[in-house]
């Protein structure tokens, strides 16, 4: 049974799209589904830190803080500064910064973070 008013192709059209957006969206969870660089992603909320800023904030080895640096710039989640010998970390874009303040609101807000 037909339904009048429907156009069949462009509903493909946007379920292709839906697709690829819940293709992205699925990428950028995987990335975020790290303690640690939740952690790192929370502190960055609060403004740029450089790694021995955040090595402190988080009592992490500074190897350990790298390592899930530069796979939050590897997946375009923050953006680096280098300032003389000191590279300093910020969230890289509007959307991240949403998605993360969402999380930080929802589980850490009011609790002493």
């Amino acid at each position: 049974m037909a339904l009048a008013g429907i156009d069949w192709t462009r509903a493909d059209v946007n379920a292709e799209r839906m697709a690829d957006h819940a293709r992205e969206a699925s990428e950028l969870l995987k990335a975020l589904a790290h303690e640690g660089r939740l952690m790192i992603l929370c502190d960055l909320l609060h403004g740029e830190k450089s790694v021995g800023e955040l090595e402190a904030l988080l009592s992490r080895p500074q190897a350990s803080v790298s390592q899930q640096l530069a796979r939050l710039r590897l997946e375009g989640l923050v953006s680096a500064r280098r300032d003389g010998r000191t590279i300093y970390y910020a969230i890289a874009n509007d959307r991240v910064r949403a998605i993360i303040g969402a999380l930080y609101d929802s589980f850490c807000a009011g609790q002493g973070s």
